[in-house]
């Protein structure tokens, strides 16, 4: 049986991903003094399907992915933590959360990189960054067009689909992919989509704002 405590949140961890978390509730309180009496603290990451972050209560998927904590630290206001997505899971069994939530997992072996899909990477990476670019005349994005990839291909991958602007559920179905060929597939799919949206959002607008007429 491997147990690991779990944090779950209302977003999607995917590899290679930083996490940070600002901590009040009592029970992740306790989580994260254990966490900084551990060797190598860490911590599984679930979306939660319905319910909400705070109290309890909350239904939760079961595909999800260790954060490694990097740093612990607190300030007069919060205590937190700094992480970063590792390897991905599936829960066996939850278990009681007490003192917080707790789950029996299985570890998602990790995807292989095929350096025969560098060229697809490089095409996916210039249609993120322009997409985000694109974006972000409409709205303030988490990451920009200028954020840096990992060097590693694999980690690079993860992270291109980690910083697209979408929602959970897209984020779980890219976590969910089984090769790198598909989560290079599947995030262009995305991108190809969500650049199409913003597009027609913008024709809509400027005939909205379309001139005016005087009689």
């Amino acid at each position: 049986m491997t147990v690991l405590p779990m944090f779950p949140l209302g977003s999607v961890l995917l590899p290679a991903m930083p996490l940070p978390l600002r901590i009040f509730e009592p029970r992740y309180l306790k989580l994260l003094g254990d966490l900084m009496g551990s060797p190598n603290p860490e911590f599984g990451v679930v979306l939660i399907e319905r319910g909400a972050e705070v109290g309890g209560g909350d239904e939760r998927m079961q595909l999800g992915t260790i954060a490694a904590v990097t740093n612990i630290g607190t300030t007069e206001e919060f205590y937190g933590l700094e992480s970063v997505g590792t390897q991905r899971f599936r829960v066996k069994t939850w278990l009681p959360d007490d003192p917080y939530p707790l789950a029996d997992i299985e570890l998602v072996p990790d995807l292989v990189w095929d350096d025969r899909l560098l060229a697809s990477k490089l095409h996916l990476e210039t249609k993120v960054r322009q997409l985000l670019a694109f974006a972000s005349e409409f709205t303030n994005l988490q990451f920009g067009a200028d954020t840096v990839l990992s060097d590693d291909p694999m980690q690079a991958c993860w992270q291109l689909a980690g910083i697209l602007p979408i929602g959970e559920l897209d984020q779980l179905d890219l976590l969910s992919s089984v090769s790198a060929e598909e989560l290079i597939s599947r995030t262009s799919e995305i991108v190809a989509t969500a650049d199409q949206t913003l597009r027609s959002i913008m024709e809509q607008q400027d005939e909205w704002d379309g001139p005016g007429f005087e009689q």
